[in-house]
């Protein structure tokens, strides 16, 4: 039992040296990293809004083309009952 602790305190004793060693070249590893994926994941926000707007801005379009079509085949109509009724 005594051998058995003792293993278990020279294993945590090596693993706490081997964070201390390893934790300041992961620190410098990984930032860059993050900062990367941080300003990716900005990129990707952004290319998503200039998509949604120009989807927008083509459904704008759509919808003032229809009201236009409908205006224009409105009065179209309504002149033609004009042309009828003077003759």
């Amino acid at each position: 039992m005594l051998q058995n602790n003792f293993d278990k305190i020279v294993i945590g004793t090596a693993l706490a040296f081997a964070a201390s060693a390893l934790l300041p070249i992961a620190k410098t590893t990984f930032r860059p990293l993050a900062e990367a994926g941080m300003q990716g994941g900005a990129n990707l926000i952004n290319r998503s809004k200039s998509y949604i707007e120009l989807a927008r801005q083509e459904v704008e379009d759509i919808v003032a083309e229809a009201q236009f079509e409908r205006m224009k085949k409105q009065l179209d109509q309504e002149i033609a009952l004009l042309d009828d009724t003077e003759k």
